[in-house]
Order: structure tokens, then C-alpha cells, then sequence
């Protein structure tokens, strides 16, 4: 699995500007998740038993072929947010919390100091 290139990542985005390297990377995140498909497989993921969904509960959900419920999951594994473990034919899909945890703090609230 690849590491999300936000796990260095402890400041929300107010705190400092982000360089062009870290920018870049952060967009192919979001753009994953501004995707309907995925964002709904990240959820089902999420809601499904012991926070894992094998493939076959992805496609059942979905009226789209296996073969693009197949990129859609590359495509959040590629970015770091879900990771799998083949189990004899069936592939199960986990959510990565760190990588959630580290979109939420960079989107954070900065703190306000009062006047």
C-alpha cells in the first residue's frame, strides 16, 4: 500500500500555505473523493460489519459493472484512503482511519483568538 501524503500532516490549512508538491497531492485525494461512486463505497466500507466490505457487497450495490467498481477501488487505494486483503477468491476493502483522521485535521477549524 502506498502512503497517503498526508500523514505528515498536523496543521489545518489556515495555519500554512501548502507548497505545490503538497497541493498536487492533496487534489488527487479530494478528487477521489469528489466522485459519487467512491465516496459511496468509502461509506458502505465504513457502515459495513467489522468496518470491512468484500467486493462481492460493493458490486451488489451498485448497477455498474465490476469492472468499474474495480477502478473506483484502485482509485481510493491509490490515494491511500482504503487498503485490501485478498481471502481466498473474494477481496475484502478496510478504510484507512489514519488517512480520514488526517483529511479531518487539515481541514480544521483554526482556532480564533478573541480581541
Amino acid at each position: 500500500m502506498k502512503d497517503l501524503p498526508l500523514l505528515d500532516c498536523c496543521s489545518p490549512l489556515a495555519r500554512e500555505p501548502l507548497d505545490d508538491q503538497r497541493s498536487a497531492e492533496l487534489a488527487r485525494v479530494f478528487k477521489a473523493l469528489g466522485d459519487p461512486v467512491r465516496l459511496r463505497i468509502l461509506s458502505i466500507v465504513a457502515a459495513h460489519e467489522n468496518g470491512e466490505a468484500c467486493v462481492c457487497d460493493l458490486t451488489a450495490a451498485f448497477t455498474l459493472s465490476q469492472p468499474t467498481i474495480s477502478h473506483h477501488l484502485k482509485v481510493l487505494k491509490e490515494v491511500g484512503l482504503l487498503t485490501s486483503e485478498r481471502r481466498a477468491s473474494w477481496v475484502y476493502y478496510r478504510l484507512v482511519p489514519e488517512a480520514l483522521a488526517d483529511l479531518s485535521a487539515l481541514l480544521a477549524a483554526p482556532e480564533r483568538v478573541a480581541r
